[in-house]
């Protein structure tokens, strides 16, 4: 049976990701240490020849995915955009922390929202449907190899969503201009919408990592 890879790619630093700074719908691009950090891993660890690149319409994303897929056409989902923060957007967490709102937002699961921004609830449901629609385009196409490049708190929600194995949010955590390699096999997607995390991407940026241990 043929089965799907999707490298799914965190796209690179800004200065607000720097700052430790609420980054969601403003549309800021790539920093220069971001940018610098995405030419050495191009450089120096091997991003695969993909068939399609997906991304958020917000412009570091596909910095990132023009940068790491070079040529690879680009296909803009609305909906992989960030979290939309609300009043929140452009503050750090240390500055809101005596903000009932911010307390009680933090505190929920669902349905709490910024004040002006979107619910958890929303934010899964958007996302969640829209890489519904990638996947079964992929197979319908007969796409194999293919990238989706998104916002952190994107990646880590497909991967919490749709992941085997199945984790919170938070241990999806990872690097700018890094990810993980996702493999679709059709049984498996029709009987549970389940993907398998197959690999950390790059590969060898891994390797290199425990060497350095």
């Amino acid at each position: 049976m043929k089965t799907y890879k999707i490298h799914l790619v965190r796209c690179g630093l800004t200065d607000a990701n720097l700052q430790g700074r609420y980054l969601g719908r403003e549309d800021v691009p790539v920093c220069e240490k971001g940018i610098e950090q995405l030419k050495y891993f191009k450089k120096t660890y091997p991003y695969p020849q993909v068939q399609a690149v997906f991304t958020s319409p917000l412009q570091r994303c596909k910095q990132t995915a023009a940068m790491l897929f070079e040529g690879a056409p680009l296909v803009e989902i609305p909906n992989f955009t960030e979290y939309d923060f609300g009043e929140f957007e452009g503050f750090s967490a240390e500055e809101l922390k005596d903000n009932e709102t911010f307390k009680l937002w933090l505190g929920d699961n669902g349905d709490a929202a910024p004040p002006f921004g979107e619910s958890n609830n929303h934010f899964k449901a958007r996302v969640a449907t829209d890489f519904e629609k990638v996947v079964e385009g992929l197979i319908k196409t007969g796409t194999t190899e293919s990238a989706i490049v998104v916002h952190g708190g994107v990646l880590m929600l497909i991967l919490s969503f749709f992941g085997l194995p199945e984790a919170p949010m938070h241990d999806w955590l990872c690097e700018s201009g890094c990810g993980y390699t996702l493999l679709v096999t059709p049984s498996l997607w029709m009987r549970g919408r389940k993907v398998e995390v197959f690999d950390t991407f790059p590969e060898s940026l891994r390797a290199a990592k425990q060497s350095e241990q």
